[in-house]
């Protein structure tokens, strides 16, 4: 479920420590998630260590991508925001800059929607997008999720407020 022919997913691990800390200081990265400022390696390690994996006490979980050929990790994936009652989560991917546009976070997104709908049970999937960031929305759009809003002056980035694209995808439940 959490694995195809090239990467699979991986609870985040105490030896994640170190990248986990580089991908969460890097301020290029901090718009896309809205984040306000760097993460010391105590935050990072008690988040690590606070996390039970089970996405209704934590209310997110987060994997680590990882190339099966050499045990590399690729990137972050994460389901945050849950919503038991209404069965949806916000998804979040980061793929690592040396592994960009390898067709990574196409495989993250299939995987973590394959986990959310028959492992969890989720029923719809979401995503805030700036509509400046093409990768994520060509991502989402490719992966069968709908533009359902356009959020004006929505995030604010380096160089003034940009629309945000509110993703939806209705996920399907297998019947086993």
């Amino acid at each position: 479920m959490l694995q195809n022919n090239e990467i699979y997913l991986r609870p985040v691990e105490p030896e994640d420590l170190d990248l986990l800390y580089e991908v969460e200081n890097d301020p290029s990265v901090w718009w896309i998630g809205g984040q306000s400022g760097p993460y010391s390696k105590f935050m990072l390690r008690q988040f690590i260590a606070d996390a039970t994996g089970d996405i209704y006490t934590d209310k997110q979980i987060r994997f680590v991508a990882v190339l099966k050929q050499n045990n590399k990790p690729v990137g972050f994936v994460d389901l945050f925001d849950f919503s038991p009652t209404h069965r949806r989560a916000e998804v979040g991917i980061l793929v690592l800059s040396d592994y960009r546009n390898n067709g990574y976070a196409s495989k993250m997104l299939n995987l973590i929607e394959g986990f959310a709908a028959q492992h969890l049970m989720i029923h719809q999937l979401y995503a805030y997008t700036p509509v400046v960031n093409t990768p994520a929305v060509s991502l989402f759009r490719k992966g069968g999720f709908t533009e359902e809003h356009v959020l004006k002056d929505w995030v604010l980035l380096n160089n003034g407020f940009s629309d945000a694209f509110l993703f939806q995808k209705t996920v399907e439940i297998l019947k086993k």
